[in-house]
């Protein structure tokens, strides 16, 4: 890291990836690359969206396909389009989206309207000053708006946030956000095998342990679905999740190094 009169340079960024797991979103799809069309990133940095269709059962794919049809006459200067032949689970279709991003740093975007992508802009802050290698989006601090829905959700969130950290040491207010984003080189490199929604605390386990890693969190604010609006995570996926911090803290406690070049070793760190 360069330092310039006492503080971190800025860092040159030219293209952000932003990764869209999308399993029977047909109704949010068309809106949500909408909304980041209409984001006009700080220092001018392209947009590379990488749409993963994990085998929706509904017309997310068509819808899809029409709206990369008239990607000529918008603002987001690259698209990838992926569809699984088996339903794999979400954390399955960010795996893909990593593997296929090209911009130095990349994001997970929802494709179901609860995260704004006009904050995008507010993640990126503390990425181009230089400060921060991962800025997760927290729901739980600043004064952003969000709409009020399940207590236990929110206990439950607040729990697993909290046991996270016992392991990691971190202070993060929030570890379950969707909106995380990642420096491309250190996230492509990290072997992640969390195929639903045991990513988040996998992924944070895994990130903690990466030497000199620089870890930041912004206020953002949030629109959470209800059940009968699509929401899909329930009380079996947040037990998933309490396994996966133990797991990945404490008994598999290892970053293991994916091979980026055909004659290395995967290794651990």
């Amino acid at each position: 890291m360069v330092i310039q009169n006492g503080s971190p340079a800025a860092v040159g960024i030219h293209r952000l990836s932003i990764i869209i797991p999308a399993y029977n979103e047909e109704k949010t799809i068309a809106l949500i690359l909408d909304r980041i069309n209409q984001v006009k990133l700080i220092r001018n940095i392209e947009k590379e969206v990488i749409i993963v269709n994990d085998c929706s059962t509904d017309n997310t794919g068509t819808v899809i396909q029409n709206y990369i049809a008239n990607a000529a006459t918008i603002s987001i200067n690259y698209f990838k389009y992926i569809r699984h032949d088996v339903n794999q689970g979400k954390g399955a279709a960010i795996h893909t989206g990593i593997a296929q991003a090209t911009g130095e740093y990349l994001l997970v975007q929802d494709a179901d309207l609860e995260y704004d992508p006009g904050e995008y802009n507010t993640l990126l802050k503390p990425i181009v000053l230089g400060s921060a290698d991962v800025v997760y989006g927290s729901r739980f601090m600043g004064g952003n708006p969000h709409r009020i829905l399940f207590f236990w959700h929110s206990i439950g969130n607040r729990f697993l946030t909290f046991l996270s950290n016992l392991f990691t040491n971190l202070n993060l207010t929030d570890m379950e956000t969707g909106y995380k984003m990642f420096r491309t080189d250190i996230i492509q490199r990290i072997c992640l095998k969390e195929k639903r929604f045991g990513f988040e605390p996998e992924v944070t386990a895994k990130i903690a342990m990466v030497p000199g890693i620089r870890i930041y969190e912004v206020g953002i604010s949030y629109y959470g679905r209800t059940f009968a609006e699509g929401k899909k995570i329930g009380w079996k996926d947040g037990c998933r999740a309490v396994w996966c911090v133990v797991k990945y803290s404490l008994i598999n406690n290892q970053v293991i190094i994916r091979c980026t070049t055909p004659n290395c070793r995967e290794r651990a760190v």
